[in-house]
């Protein structure tokens, strides 16, 4: 525990395992399920949001009402070290402001397809992290689940990008956005573990609306009003930037990145799902073959490491 303190407090980047090795138990599905369903719905969100505002306002708005709905809550306020408080503004920084600026950005010259095909690489990006900073690679489990599950979302994915529009600087904002999120994945971990998730989320949310306010302002006057959209942000601040990142922040503390990171792959699932019950899509069986083989990759990885 003292080697986790000291590594929490370093200025270098570091991780740490996570706090719960076993098999994931309620909590954990709890916890994995939670991220999944609000994440999965952010997309849509996302895309009623761009149709009046700019990608600086939604963002402004969207980290706005995730740090004050996290405000709500006593612990929040808990005390933070000072030499863990630059790596709670470096997490502000690289898991929330540049990410939730990137990913719209990117929505204007990307298919949403593409963009969740491309998210799927956040596990992978999240295990090559936690192999780096920790001098050894996650159990053979972790990454045989991280495989099957990353297989199951370019399935569920390619028969929509094979007729996508996209461009390559579009692809290269998502996959900037992705690796970022697979180093924050591993920094949160230690810093969960010492202070729990809603000090560490209300703080690092505070530093990126400081970060991320100027560019809202000035797209601001690019931007109109529609009801719509303006509603579409309420969940996309409350629940997609402030409850999910603390769902999250606890998952990865308790199971570790990587592990933590394959709540990643049922985003997909739960889009489809959104798609099939809400605007009447339908399903091809190549992606219901892709959500089985990503139930099975979580499975495999959700085994006990030991």
């Amino acid at each position: 525990m003292q080697e986790e303190a000291q590594q929490s407090r370093s200025p270098l980047p570091s991780t740490s395992t996570g706090s719960h090795v076993g098999a994931f138990g309620w909590t954990e599905w709890g916890l994995l399920s939670g991220i999944a369903l609000i994440w999965g719905s952010s997309f849509l969100f996302m895309a009623i949001g761009l149709e009046s505002f700019n990608p600086g306002v939604i963002t402004m708005i969207r980290v706005a009402l995730g740090a004050a709905t996290l405000a709500l809550f006593r612990k929040s306020r808990a005390p933070i070290d000072p030499g863990d408080r630059r790596r709670v503004a470096l997490l502000g920084l690289i898991w929330i402001a540049l990410p939730l600026t990137l990913f719209p950005i990117a929505q204007q010259w990307i298919d949403s397809s593409v963009a969740g095909m491309l998210n799927g690489g956040v596990p992978i990006a999240t295990a090559a992290w936690a192999t780096m900073l920790l001098g050894k690679a996650p159990g053979w489990r972790t990454l045989l689940g991280i495989g099957v599950g990353f297989i199951g979302v370019v399935a569920i994915f390619l028969p929509e990008v094979q007729n996508s529009s996209a461009t390559a600087l579009g692809a290269v904002l998502v996959i900037v956005a992705i690796i970022l999120y697979g180093v924050s994945a591993n920094l949160a971990v230690p810093l969960q573990q010492r202070y729990g998730a809603l000090p560490l989320l209300f703080r690092a949310q505070l530093v990126a609306l400081v970060l991320v306010v100027p560019v809202g302002l000035v797209q601001i006057p690019g931007s109109t009003w529609s009801w719509s959209s303006a509603l579409a942000m309420i969940p996309l601040g409350a629940l997609s930037t402030g409850l999910a990142f603390v769902l999250m922040a606890t998952l990865v503390g308790r199971a570790g990145g990587p592990r933590g990171s394959i709540s990643i792959y049922f985003v997909p699932v739960v889009a489809i799902a959104l798609g099939v019950a809400v605007l009447g899509e339908t399903v091809v069986p190549l992606a219901l073959g892709g959500t089985a083989l990503v139930v099975l990759g979580a499975w495999i990885a959700s085994r006990s490491e030991n």
